[in-house]
């Protein structure tokens, strides 16, 4: 630690950003990408068709299914099509998600849909890191808390904050990427806050659970039910009696009028005088995130037997952050201004890792110690965690597509695909000089986004997005690896003042 508050921040600053940076840079990359993650599931299951049918016609042509399939079944949970995910899906199990049979929308005809993680992987990566879950989220958590420290450890540092803002010099080696990395982290300051911040409101039943504990038992249940999101209990006696289904085109209407966009629905206790439908919204009509808030129907009358509860104050104070985390309102315009705010915050991390490294090269080029092997080191990470990471995530997207469709376990193994690549990105890294490695791994990175269009996906709108996306991407990428190769060695300027800039 340094003798003023300012150096102290410099050194917390420089050193909890090298270390946890790595890791933070891999959060960041994944939650942007999953912001459309649910675009990317469309496009790497391609045998999903994208053909416009109404709710209703889908909801019925998924009822139809079920009673010619599994009319015993004790639950019934149809996702019916979205502007986001136009594909209909039935199953039989408890979860809404996952699992199941793909049908037709426009025909109700099951297909044949190649299992894969989809874009689902880098959601639960972004607050897992792909670790058990518990594990993942207080590790997450953890990394989040040392995100803070930087945001306001930089803010010290940096007392013209805002005149450096307006500063960027180029073609003069360290000042650039430390006027880039200033920008960057100035422009989105805010979002920066309120995106970590969010991040640990989601899971703060898990972090503080002091509350819970004190006043409910430990009771997770009993505590939701407080908030009025108690299930209706389900009567069990006529379960034994069979009955007819209410007629699933005017509870529809009803709940779309109620609740906005519609989701899906499940129907307990199907073709019994005990059924229930419960139809949930589709996230994205408003602020505060209502997940797990539905209207339940009497499956046989079609009589409203509880509607959505009015969250309280403090829920509905936590369920804003949680929306504003997952950005699930405003349509494509929130999600596209949300993906720009990540990849800008991921050039943040990005260029002050690299800054890292720039501003010790000469000093630890030709060490012999220790401390040159420790700046190998750092370099090599930064490779593979930076241009690796990306190689990575577009290499499972590849996989997603070259892995025969019949493979079984196919979705384990396009994660060990996803963690392969990343692996020998690593061992890459530390093979080669570090400018060469930077540059292929860039330039093979911008060959492949640029290259999703060979592998198909133009038949509809949601596809052509990706893999326009993706050539987008590959031209960025592209330029920076052309911007390294071309790089000219920084001039020899004198030391000048270290101080607060140096950071150690």
């Amino acid at each position: 630690m340094k003798n003023t508050v300012t150096q102290s921040m410099a050194w917390l600053h420089t050193w909890g950003g090298l270390i946890f940076g790595w890791l933070l840079f891999a959060i960041f990359v994944t939650g942007t990408l999953a912001v459309f993650d649910k675009e990317l599931n469309h496009w790497m299951q391609p045998e999903i068709p994208a053909r416009q049918v109404t709710q209703t016609d889908a909801a019925q042509r998924a009822i139809a299914y079920l009673q010619a399939h599994e009319p015993k079944a004790n639950n019934w949970g149809v996702s019916l099509p979205t502007e986001r995910s136009p594909g209909l899906r039935v199953s039989t199990a408890e979860r809404r998600h996952g699992g199941g049979v793909q049908l037709d929308p426009q025909t109700g005809e099951a297909i044949g849909v190649r299992d894969s993680v989809g874009g689902n992987f880098f959601f639960r990566f972004h607050f897992t890191l792909d670790l058990p879950r518990n594990w993942g989220i207080f590790v997450v958590g953890a990394l989040a808390l040392v995100m803070l420290a930087a945001l306001v450890s930089g803010i010290v540092i940096h007392k013209k904050i805002f005149k450096e803002f307006f500063t960027f010099r180029p073609n003069k080696g360290q000042r650039s990427w430390l006027d880039l990395h200033n920008a960057s982290a100035v422009l989105l300051l805010p979002f920066h806050l309120m995106i970590t911040y969010t991040g640990l409101v989601i899971f703060m039943l898990i972090y503080i659970p002091a509350g819970v504990d004190a006043l409910f038992a430990g009771d997770n249940r009993a505590y939701f039910q407080a908030q009025g999101n108690a299930r209706l209990e389900q009567p069990r006696g006529l379960a034994r009696q069979p009955a007819a289904l209410a007629d699933i085109a005017p509870l529809l209407v009803q709940a779309e009028a109620r609740l906005g966009p519609i989701a899906g629905f499940n129907i307990r206790n199907p073709n019994t005088a005990a059924a229930r439908i419960e139809i949930r919204p589709a996230l994205g009509n408003r602020i505060a995130l209502s997940k797990g808030q539905a209207m339940v129907f009497d499956g046989v009358t079609g009589q409203l037997l509880s509607d959505v509860a009015q969250w309280r104050a403090a829920p509905l104070t936590q369920r804003v952050m949680v929306g504003l985390h997952f950005a699930q309102f405003g349509g494509y315009p929130m999600r596209w201004l949300y993906f720009l705010c990540g990849v800008i915050s991921c050039v943040m991390i990005a260029t002050g890792l690299v800054l890292f490294c720039v501003k010790r090269g000469r000093k630890y080029a030709d060490a012999k110690r220790a401390a040159g092997r420790w700046y190998r080191v750092a370099e090599v990470c930064n490779v593979g965690f930076v241009s690796g990471l990306l190689l990575a995530c577009v290499g499972l997207l590849w996989a997603s597509r070259l892995l025969p469709a019949d493979l079984l376990q196919r979705e384990a193994w396009e994660v060990r695909a996803f963690f392969g690549v990343w692996l020998l990105a690593l061992l890459h890294a530390g093979m080669r000089p570090v400018r060469r490695a930077w540059v292929e791994q860039l330039g093979l990175t911008a060959l492949l986004c640029i290259g999703l269009g060979l592998l198909g996906g133009m038949d509809d709108t949601l596809r052509q997005g990706v893999v326009i996306c993706g050539l987008v991407l590959g031209g960025l990428f592209g330029l920076v690896a052309w911007r390294v190769l071309h790089a000219q060695p920084a001039p020899q300027h004198a030391r000048g003042r270290r101080g607060v800039e140096a950071g150690a």
